[in-house]
């Protein structure tokens, strides 16, 4: 079960697209997630690029900086897109972090697993009474069931960076989950019980 329509999810997805033919970026959020775990989609579209490849996008988007949020914005076809760079976002994992801790799938650069946990439970934390948080949370799901998690790095991760509550923040939205298991295609609250405790059992070794 998708979480947006397939009408600005398949836009977006052109979009995206486009943009690797056009610019080198390592690939974020929702999108990143789908390509590593191929459950849900997303419809915005969340990038790190360099200065050069800024340019580039300039050149190619309207964009507009935004000083608050510490990234730039544009729009493409009705696609937002945000734009973060080295040395002037700020993440959990700083972007020149991320730059270095990246796979390859399906063409696109993602962040490692671990580090694109720790990313989307940032996000949750900043927005987890909104629609966007719910679709974070069901995310984080989506990668903590997947196999992919490295558990003991994770945990590194979160020791360097100091976000050690985000491992506290992950069991309590694996337990007080419901809704983002259907999203995932798990309805039988037998099989939700034996994914939790296989998470939290991960988690917590």
């Amino acid at each position: 079960m998708e979480f947006w329509n397939e009408i600005a999810i398949d836009r977006s997805f052109k979009v995206l697209q486009e943009l690797r033919k056009e610019i080198d970026f390592v690939l974020i959020g929702g999108w990143a997630v789908y390509f590593l775990t191929k459950a849900i989609k997303s419809k915005d579209i969340d990038i790190i690029v360099d200065f050069k490849e800024l340019t580039i996008l300039k050149m190619r988007v309207g964009i507009k900086k935004n000083d608050l949020l510490k990234r730039y914005e544009g729009e493409i076809e009705g696609v937002s897109i945000d734009i973060y760079l080295p040395y002037y976002s700020e993440f959990a994992i700083p972007p020149e972090e991320i730059l270095k801790n990246t796979v390859r799938v399906e063409s696109f650069k993602i962040p490692k697993p671990e580090v694109l946990l720790i990313l989307k439970q940032q996000a949750e934390v900043q927005r987890k009474n909104s629609v966007k948080g719910q679709k974070d949370r069901v995310d984080i799901i989506c990668l903590a069931k997947s196999d992919k998690i490295d558990w003991n790095r994770y945990r590194q991760l979160l020791r360097k960076f100091g976000v050690e509550e985000y491992g506290k923040r992950l069991e309590e939205i694996v337990r007080s989950a419901r809704v983002e298991f259907e999203y995932l295609g798990v309805k039988n609250l037998r099989e939700v019980r034996k994914v939790k405790n296989k998470i939290l059992r991960e988690t917590a070794s």
